[in-house]
């Protein structure tokens, strides 16, 4: 996996620091954010080995300092519960506008509340996981009980947390003490993972039946067996994300972006001739030439497949389009032909200022005919025919947007 330092701004004047985990190669599947603990940072080991471990499992993950904390601009004494919640809409915001929408949101300990809520802002979130949670952020006071009445009586106290000292307000306590968490979990629009360790001796078990018992479906629950609160150990902290890993799996949108990268091909050489035998998922077919290549036809040319994806993508979007607007499209056939041309019988296919192009012989060319079955009128006619241009495998040829990307595999020995 790899990391970049970004920044965004919190919406308040405040530069907040973070850090982007990304997969080493490919593009991510998904986004998510990362809540950290009270006055933790993203540094914390917990936040880095959940984020890298999700990253290794092909997520982008930002994991940021609130306001005030680690890196981050701000002063910690004017921020509040709420005022965590806004940074998390604005890393969601930023994350949106430079990368890709937050599919996902995870939160630990009050960070795990606070995605609870956050989440209520954020449409583009499908899954919401939470580790070691609070049901309600003012359990929070039971970290500051001893200076409670010296914060209510003189409006502020120095708090030492893990060691530091921290300035609370009398305002961050009336903010812990006006959240309702109930109705905002029983509301919320997407799936829920609560993770907890019945151990958890800062945030007790009794948190995560709360939360879940709020919570409608689809939720579920997964025992941290034998971790502490700050997920100190490691290997806890990558079962955790492995799990969240696998789970949100599942609720992600669908997207051509998740049709292409679903479809994983591997093709088995011919031991001789041009045979060729392709799995795709659960599924075999075989490739090979026609006779006059030296081939056996025992089944379609490479060309051929590639006629095949496109006549395949053109009629199921054709039939996805007519489906969704209710026109009398009975079925779509599309004939296709693969042909390499001169480049001057093909004038209308390149660009007359593609330097590049110029100097080929010959250029592919791909013939496609399309039969429109169905009551249709002129006007339903002319638009599905201009959808199917719009078909993902059309773009995919036809706007250079391809990327091959070749590496060599480990060598295997042939024993």
């Amino acid at each position: 996996m790899q990391t970049q330092p970004v920044t965004f701004d919190n919406g308040r004047g405040d530069q907040l620091a973070a850090r982007l985990d990304l997969p080493l190669r490919d593009r991510p599947r998904a986004y998510a954010v990362f809540a950290h603990c009270f006055t933790c940072s993203k540094n914390l080991s917990a936040a880095v080995n959940v984020s890298r471990t999700l990253a290794r499992q092909g997520w982008g993950v930002l994991r940021f300092d609130f306001t005030g904390l680690g890196d981050s601009e701000g002063d910690f004494a004017q921020t509040h519960f709420s005022s965590n919640v806004q940074d998390l809409v604005a890393a969601a915001r930023w994350l949106e506008a430079e990368h890709g929408p937050p599919r996902l949101l995870v939160g630990h300990s009050l960070g795990g509340a606070a995605v609870l809520r956050a989440a209520a802002e954020l449409d583009c979130v499908r899954a919401v996981a939470t580790l070691a949670a609070p049901a309600r952020p003012d359990h929070v006071l039971a970290l500051l009980d001893e200076h409670t009445d010296t914060i209510e009586r003189e409006g502020e106290a120095v708090v030492k947390l893990a060691g530091r000292g921290f300035t609370i307000k009398r305002s961050f306590l009336d903010d812990l003490r006006a959240q309702s968490m109930q109705d905002c979990i029983g509301a919320l629009r997407a799936a829920l993972l609560v993770l907890h360790a019945p151990g958890d001796n800062t945030v007790g078990i009794e948190n995560a039946s709360e939360i879940f018992a709020a919570a409608k479906h689809p939720k579920s629950f997964v025992s941290l067996d034998g971790a502490d609160h700050l997920l100190s150990s490691s290997a806890d902290a990558r079962f955790a994300a492995n799990v969240i890993a696998a789970w949100a799996d599942r609720y992600l949108p669908a997207s051509e972006d998740d049709v292409s990268s679903s479809d994983d091909l591997t093709a088995w050489g011919p031991v001789r001739g041009f045979t060729t035998e392709l799995t795709v998922g659960e599924h075999s077919l075989i490739a090979d030439e026609p006779r006059a290549m030296g081939g056996e036809e025992r089944g379609p040319s490479p060309y051929g497949m590639l006629l095949g994806a496109l006549g395949s993508c053109t009629v199921m979007t054709l039939r996805m389009y007519a489906d969704r607007k209710g026109w009398p499209l009975t079925q779509a056939v599309c004939h296709l032909r693969h042909a390499k041309v001169h480049a001057a019988d093909c004038e209308a296919c390149v660009d007359p200022d593609d330097t590049k192009r110029k100097g080929k012989a010959k250029i592919d060319r791909v013939e496609r005919e399309i039969e429109l079955r169905g009551d249709l009128d002129e006007a339903q006619r002319a638009r599905l025919m201009e959808i199917a241009d719009r078909c993902p495998v059309h773009r995919s040829l036809s706007e250079g947007n391809v990327v091959i990307v070749t590496e060599r595999a480990p060598d295997v020995s042939n024993g």
